[in-house]
């Protein structure tokens, strides 16, 4: 039998490379059996954020601890895309009272309010900026056309290429939608 210990050591580690979350399935996979998460909650070590998903308290929090509960409370295949994505980076000084998050997979659970769900059908390119699933900076200056103003997406744009967020194939693609001066 292993320790009470050595599991909460085992969900810390995973937690550390996840902004504080862990969820059965990563538990599951790294050795820790489903049933000990709820007892390491009852213990305090853990905090129950919703099925499945835990917190590990003593965590240092980032701003991207919100973006990553959104992705794991939409479920497996769930992406940041939008207004999301470019706040993610401070991109055409957008701050969304939601994260927009994207899934291919019909999400069951209730979710807060702070996270906004779209389904899309059929295969999404994604990337992973901080370890965050996400639609590409690119696709989502695109996708921002009409709901955001031209010229705050143009220097947007620039922005992101000015990062390296944007590669020149993106880029020519933005100029050819008229994104980009």
């Amino acid at each position: 039998m292993v320790a009470d210990g050595k599991y909460r050591d085992i969900v810390r580690e995973i937690a550390l490379d996840h902004y504080g979350y862990v969820t059965t399935n990563e538990a599951a996979e790294a050795g820790v059996p489903a049933i000990e998460l709820p007892k390491l909650a009852a213990r305090g070590g853990l905090e129950n954020v919703a099925y499945g998903i835990y917190r590990v308290p003593d965590v240092p929090p980032t701003r991207y601890d919100q973006y990553a509960e959104a992705l794991l409370r939409a479920g497996e295949g769930a992406y940041l895309h939008g207004e999301s994505v470019l706040a993610l980076f401070g991109l055409a000084d957008v701050n969304p009272r939601r994260i927009k998050v994207a899934t291919p997979r019909r999400a069951r659970a209730k979710l807060p309010p702070f996270v906004e769900l779209t389904p899309v059908r059929g295969e999404v390119q994604t990337t992973f900026y901080e370890g965050l699933r996400s639609q590409s900076v690119a696709d989502a200056i695109l996708e921002c056309r009409g709901r955001i103003e031209a010229d705050r997406l143009r220097s947007a744009a620039e922005q992101a290429r000015a990062e390296g967020l944007v590669t020149t194939a993106e880029w020519q693609a933005m100029r050819k939608e008229g994104v980009r001066p």
